[in-house]
């Protein structure tokens, strides 16, 4: 979609738009939110955030998701200064000179900006960058660290039309529990799964796939904050035990440079057992990392070399693609 036909769309007559999920943990969903609802989550980043009326915000996320729509939505409700450039790998590598106050990414793009000198000089100028569609590597986190702007890392799915809470990702406010903003109220369901009660931009509970953790430092008005453990779609149960994909895959991270993914797949003996993706094919190396570092029963069973990763078109892990190639690789 070009931002032409998101700007017809939005002044048409009718009081929704058609969105689409992200498609990470399965096929992509066609969804129908209202226009004033948006008009409400853009309201709250920008009041969370201090933007105000003539500020620059950058347009660099695909128009045919939620994230990229809220770009414009903001624009229009803020009355910020909006550049559009075309959503590259490299975005800032065609955005012309000067000041730039709010930027929304995906981690790949920060991390392929933060490549190239002149690219990550401009990142840095960025006054509030947010980074959301997939979780930040390590390594990303570290080089941002130091930045002297804003850089959030967000929380959000397009049901709740983009974000609902924030972190710091850099100065002596980062860390890692969300904040959720001041009209979200948190809660897990028996499973340890977060629910977001936040009626501005979504009508009813929302029960997420996510389980977190609740706690962290207690806000007045906020309540608590949250961190984020992994989804329930992607804990694998071998032999009775439960193994969650993030956190086998955030042990092994500081250890293995390719790029790899942990999946599952069905067993006769044990129900499931672990795979691990890889673009490497230094197997013996990557078996040796994860004996020396992961629980016996987290190591992985088998090891399948791949040409690329599967990824959704926003960067995220494909994990249902993931599982559908470990199942073929016996």
């Amino acid at each position: 979609m070009t931002l032409e036909e998101f700007l017809q769309e939005w002044k048409n007559d009718s009081e929704k738009v058609l969105v689409h999920t992200s498609g990470s943990t399965g096929k992509p969903k066609p969804l129908w939110v209202e226009k004033r609802r948006m008009e409400a989550s853009a309201r709250i980043t920008c009041d969370f955030l201090g933007l105000k009326a003539g500020d620059t915000a950058l347009l660099c996320m695909s128009l045919d998701y939620i994230a990229g729509k809220m770009m414009v939505v903001r624009s229009m409700v803020r009355n910020l200064r909006l550049i559009a450039v075309e959503p590259t790998g490299h975005p800032l590598a065609s955005v012309p000179e000067g000041d730039i106050d709010f930027a929304a990414m995906v981690p790949l793009q920060v991390h392929n900006s933060l490549q190239i000198p002149e690219e990550r000089e401009r990142l840095k100028q960025i006054r509030h960058l947010i980074i959301g569609g997939g979780a930040i590597d390590e390594a990303v986190a570290l080089q941002l660290k130091d930045f002297p702007n804003y850089v959030w890392s967000t929380y959000g799915m397009t049901e709740t039309l983009s974000h609902i809470a924030l972190r710091r990702l850099n100065g002596v406010e980062a860390s890692e529990w969300y904040v959720p903003f001041d009209n979200v109220r948190i809660s897990q369901n028996e499973e340890g799964c977060l629910v977001i009660d936040a009626p501005e931009v979504c009508a009813g509970q929302l029960v997420t796939n996510d389980i977190v953790e609740i706690g962290g430092e207690r806000r007045e008005k906020r309540g608590e904050c949250f961190r984020i453990i992994g989804r329930k779609d992607n804990v694998i149960v071998s032999g009775g035990i439960k193994i969650q994909i993030e956190e086998v895959e955030r042990i092994l991270k500081p250890f293995i440079r390719e790029p790899f993914m942990i999946t599952k797949r069905k067993n006769e003996k044990f129900g499931e057992v672990v795979v691990l993706l890889t673009e490497s094919n230094d197997l013996e190396k990557i078996r040796k990392v994860c004996h020396e570092h992961l629980p016996k029963y987290w190591r992985p069973r088998d090891f399948v070399v791949v040409e690329k990763l599967p990824l959704t078109e926003t960067g995220k892990p494909a994990r249902k693609k993931a599982a559908e190639i470990a199942a073929l690789k016996l």
